[in-house]
């Protein structure tokens, strides 16, 4: 058995989420208490009892995320620490990539955290800055996808941002292009998703981001991963701490590829995944891609 962990990205956030495990677990108790004392808000509060609109916002739900499945995966240390001795790579979904690389050593916990925060405001303040958004088209092909795109982004912005798995692609792009296309799925009966997420995100609208990124990159110490962490940008690991600082800053202006990322896992011989953190959904996309595959849920 070969195992690999995965760690979801922004959309995946729920309210409730890390409840359970909080109340039932106190080292993840500790970790939102790390968590709080870094990010400057009672975290715990926010993703227990907060609203949907504010856990929604990037610049809360992306250290959310990383925070809950920080505690997962503590807890799955607890409970089963063969797997994570025999875990022999990991990749994360956008976001996910950077809670990958934390667990791989690269950054240590408290930078990891405060990299996505800053990670997060500086994605916000682009999409405040300019209004997009993202859509998932479900059952159609990347060529017609990218057609759709073509022909209705008009003087707007709309192109692939994720390929997911097959008959999964999502767009993002500005406002008005993104409305379009779900209205345009109506007429052309195919079926479309507006996501909970707050702009263009894989898209070259986050280019305000870029700078801020750089900086926050250069400010932290990196190591070297114990074990490979699959790249979004180009779905290979990457080892060297510059190449990776590249990779990142890449990662936010270019399509996730998602896909080609676990095909190459399982061509490598991985045949055990589990979903670090809150949601089903690399689950869901992992059995579209290998129906065969086992891929366990922490927490269920």
């Amino acid at each position: 058995m070969k195992v690999a962990l995965l760690f979801p990205g922004q959309g995946s956030q729920s309210v409730g989420m890390g409840r359970s495990l909080v109340e039932s677990f106190s080292p993840a108790r500790e970790i939102f208490n790390r968590a709080s004392s870094i990010l400057g808000y009672d975290l715990a509060e926010m993703c227990f009892t907060g609203s949907e609109e504010e856990l929604g916002s990037t610049v809360i739900s992306q250290p959310a995320i990383f925070t809950v499945s920080f505690a997962a995966l503590e807890y799955l240390r607890s409970q089963s620490p063969e797997v994570i001795t025999n875990c022999a790579a990991a990749a994360g979904l956008s976001l996910g990539e950077y809670t990958a690389l934390t667990f791989a050593g690269v950054f240590s916990f408290e930078d990891g955290l405060r990299l996505v925060q800053q990670r997060g405001q500086a994605m916000q303040d682009a999409s405040d800055a300019v209004a997009g958004g993202m859509v998932s088209i479900i059952s159609q092909s990347l060529e017609y996808v990218e057609v759709l795109c073509n022909e209705n982004r008009g003087n707007g912005v709309l192109q692939v941002s994720n390929i997911l798995c097959p008959g999964n692609i999502v767009v993002s792009g500005t406002l008005d292009a993104c409305e379009r296309i779900a209205e345009l799925s109506a007429l052309k009966k195919f079926h479309a998703i507006p996501l909970a997420v707050a702009g263009a995100f894989h898209t070259h609208l986050m280019q305000p981001a870029v700078s801020r990124l750089s900086e926050s990159l250069a400010n932290i110490e990196i190591h070297k991963p114990k074990i490979p962490v699959i790249s979004n940008f180009d779905s290979k690991p990457h080892f060297e701490p510059d190449e990776i600082k590249q990779i990142l800053i890449k990662q936010i202006l270019s399509p996730v590829l998602w896909e080609d990322s676990m095909h190459f896992l399982l061509s490598q011989g991985f045949d055990m995944f589990y979903e670090i953190g809150p949601g089903r959904v690399l689950r869901s996309l992992l059995k579209r891609i290998d129906r065969k595959v086992n891929c366990t849920g922490i927490p269920d």
